[in-house]
């Protein structure tokens, strides 16, 4: 069995109001490179919000964040720009800028980001190699008004892993998308964890997604998704399920699968 990694994204007791709402409460989870943790929860559960807090973009009212082994509860902006050069975010539908074609949104990152110091002669390397990775090399002077939307979406993930990310954050990212390319969007998922032992976190409402990442690793040597053969074998995957901003689960797909929470079964398909 693979060791298990420092932990790169930890909520320690982390709760999050808005005047008198409190939208989550008592949050705590650690997440170590390599594995993935699947959020599930209905629409207002507090998803994007836990995604939010992790990339800084919300101070948490009470608990303590701990990234890459700091503790960022009280970082400023300035701290958090530093903070965010390591990690990759992919928004709901992508998130491209329309104005700029696929090469430039993918360099985007790179360029603006001073802690990451790439050198104007190294980012169309690193680009072209990021939208290869994806299956996109074709696609470097489109625009994404003329990319299909698993391509936008495939794009998306592009830019996300472009600065080689030690935490990748996905919200939704097969939102909107037919069975085939929400699986195919999943696999590059998979396929960026295996690759380069990224810790990812992955909001989805489809239980599909977290079976793909629970259930397959990317096999470099065949270039190609293969199942865990068990026996120890596995993807260090989790899922935490979340109802109106508190976790009702916690655990393996095993585990999962196992509970009976009239919540939790919701989001499990049967027979």
């Amino acid at each position: 069995m693979t060791e298990r990694l420092a932990p790169q994204l930890a909520f320690d007791d982390i709760s999050l109001r808005f005047e008198e709402t409190t939208v989550l409460k008592h949050i705590s989870f650690e997440l170590a490179g390599g594995e993935t943790l699947v959020v599930l929860g209905a629409a207002g559960s507090g998803k994007t919000m836990l995604l939010k807090i992790a990339l800084g973009l919300l101070r948490p009212s009470e608990g303590r964040l701990i990234v890459f082994g700091e503790d960022v509860t009280s970082y400023s902006e300035r701290q958090w720009f530093d903070v965010r050069s390591r990690i990759g975010v992919l928004f709901q539908e992508g998130g491209l800028f329309d104005s700029l074609n696929i090469a430039d949104n993918v360099a985007y990152p790179l360029e603006n980001q001073p802690l990451l110091k790439c050198l104007p002669d190294q980012v169309r390397p690193k680009v072209e190699q990021s939208l290869e990775f994806v299956g996109l090399a074709q696609t470097l002077e489109k625009y994404p008004s003329e990319l299909s939307g698993g391509m936008r979406r495939r794009a998306g993930i592009a830019r996300a892993i472009v600065t080689l990310p030690e935490l990748l954050l996905y919200d939704s990212p097969t939102a909107g998308l037919d069975p085939i390319t929400a699986n195919m969007i999943v696999a590059l998922i998979a396929k960026g964890r295996d690759v380069r032992q990224t810790a990812t976190v992955m909001v989805t409402q489809r239980y599909q997604d977290g079976e793909i990442m629970a259930r397959f690793r990317y096999d470099a040597g065949a270039g190609e998704l293969r199942p865990v053969q068990g026996n120890g074998d596995s993807t260090r995957t989790r899922y935490l399920v979340l109802e109106e901003g508190r976790i009702v689960f916690l655990g393996t797909p095993q585990e999962l699968e196992a509970c009976t929470d009239p919540y939790v079964v919701k989001f499990i398909p049967h027979g």
